[in-house]
């Protein structure tokens, strides 16, 4: 089939009206150690990004280059913004999702569930009504590189916290490793990563897609969406039409809301995490490992 640009590869007609065929993969910034939580500013056209080993939130721009926006991150994970544009983070050694508030004060929203403290919180995702929907697995408490070994009280979980009334529940128990989490354009379906058990030789590793209820506060049960090859789902994104751009281990992967693989970037470095944003939202950032990398795309991300 016609491949829209050298660093694609397409197996769906559908994927060619996405990209581009003369957007080349650009090679933003590097000298990293594991690159997470692309998060793209457009009121400051910026972008940050964690590199959760060396415990920085970095900043990168098209005019002003690379710079640190925060450090120590508490070697901060997965992040978001909520509906009046304040910065919502994960963090991994202080175990809990914390808000910057627009002083530049930093409010710890939730670090306990049921009078036990969280494990390591992952990713995060803001939805409308202003609901903060995060995953906790253990990965982040495992090892002294992504902050510090400590000891779970707690199995793994997806909760939805309300940050007006203070509520915080469990919506999926079920999961030995929920990670990346996206909500589809029109908010009807939660995505979210199985990244699996971290203590078994082979674990069950895919994504699965949770319909929510009527009320919008709790899900359905979840059907198996897709399973990446080659590596495994970690960080994703919806773009307008409801595909899914996600992370694997040669690239990014284009998933179909019917759960068809259509395309593929190739990037040379396993993939963590991407999000759109730059012009209209068009631009693809990739954090790869140890390096950033961008796509701009003929799709926007899902608003």
């Amino acid at each position: 089939m016609i491949q829209p640009s050298t660093c694609t590869e397409s197996f769906d007609p559908r994927f060619n009206k996405l990209v581009l065929f003369n957007a080349e993969l650009e090679r933003l910034a590097d000298g990293f150690r594991w690159l997470e939580g692309p998060l793209w500013f457009g009121d400051h056209h910026c972008l940050l990004f964690n590199d959760i080993p060396n415990n920085q939130t970095l900043r990168w721009s098209e005019r002003e280059g690379l710079s640190v926006f925060m450090e120590p991150s508490n070697y901060a994970n997965g992040q978001a913004r909520d509906p009046e544009g304040r910065l919502i983070q994960c963090h991994h050694s202080s175990r809990c999702v914390t808000r910057l508030e627009h002083d530049g004060s930093l409010t710890t929203l939730v670090d306990a569930a049921a009078g036990k403290r969280l494990n390591a919180p992952n990713d995060v995702v803001v939805k409308r009504d202003g609901s903060i929907w995060f995953s906790y697995p253990l990965y982040g408490l495992l090892n002294d590189y992504e902050g510090g070994r400590q000891e779970s009280d707690q199995p793994a979980a997806l909760y939805r916290f309300d940050p007006k009334t203070g509520d915080l529940e469990a919506v999926i128990r079920d999961l030995a490793g929920p990670n990346g989490l996206a909500f589809s354009p029109d908010e009807r379906w939660l995505y979210v990563a199985e990244t699996g058990a971290h203590d078994v030789d082979e674990p069950e590793q895919y994504i699965i897609r949770y319909e929510l209820t009527t009320d919008g506060r709790s899900l359905k049960e979840g059907q198996l969406f897709h399973k990446i090859s080659v590596g495994w789902a970690d960080g994703f994104q919806v773009d307008e039409y409801g595909n899914l751009w996600c992370s694997a281990g040669d690239g990014v992967h284009v998933i179909a809301a019917d759960g068809v693989l259509i395309g593929k970037i190739r990037v040379p470095q396993r993939v963590s995490n991407v999000c759109f944003g730059d012009r209209q939202g068009s631009r693809l950032f990739i954090c790869a490992s140890n390096t950033l990398y961008a796509l701009f795309t003929n799709t926007r991300g899902a608003r």
